[in-house]
């Protein structure tokens, strides 16, 4: 079967961080609610209401969520830029005949337009997962490899029998991401496409 590899998108491909804080800081703005938003960047990864929950009532987090998501577009595109490697980790899944899959806990019709913005294809784009819900897509969709930021990725490939490749451009570094048990730890992307290589020519994941 073809090769399938799996993104994530916040800090693996993405530094989504500078539009998340804008949209915080207008959420803030607008709802007169304090929001410590160079604080809730540090935590990107679990799921939005989880963050949002810091801030506000349980009563109010479904309606604040579909505003801040509204509010996304406007704040967030711009700001966000391409991490180190990201457009040629993709190229090279593409050189080895393979499809890319972008697995994210974001907000599905979000992460499309951050893709659009970036200029990055994908084959499947499946949002809204998060930990172990992110092995069901992976597996659905037959990664043989999947690549995250975060420990939340790691539990996602180990729930997909995917190989979980973790690059340090997240909240942790690469003794965290080992410990977690992935099994190749990079401390970006600018590394994948050598060991994509590898990985493709029998090589055991190092």
């Amino acid at each position: 079967m073809a090769l399938t590899v799996g993104f994530d998108l916040d800090m693996t491909l993405l530094d989504t961080r500078p539009g998340i804080r804008a949209t915080y800081d207008a959420l803030s703005a607008e709802t007169g609610t304090p929001i410590d938003s160079a604080l809730a960047v540090t935590r990107l990864g679990p799921p939005l209401l989880q963050e949002l929950a810091h801030w506000f009532p349980a009563e109010r987090l479904d309606a604040v969520a579909a505003r801040y998501r509204e509010m996304y577009r406007e704040h967030a595109l711009a700001p966000t830029v391409l991490l180190p490697g990201a457009r040629e980790a993709v190229a090279a899944v593409r050189s080895h005949g393979g499809r890319v899959a972008v697995i994210t806990g974001k907000y599905e019709p979000n992460a499309r337009l951050h893709l659009d913005h970036a200029g990055l294809d994908a084959d499947v784009l499946v949002g809204d997962l998060w930990a172990e819900t992110k092995g069901d897509a992976l597996r659905e969709h037959g990664a043989d490899v999947y690549v995250g930021d975060h420990l939340g990725d790691i539990v996602g490939a180990r729930a997909a029998g995917a190989v979980a490749v973790a690059v340090a451009t997240g909240p942790y570094g690469p003794d965290a991401l080992r410990a977690a048990g992935a099994d190749v730890v990079l401390d970006d992307l600018t590394a994948f496409p050598d060991w994509l290589a590898g990985y493709r020519a029998g090589c055991v994941p190092a």
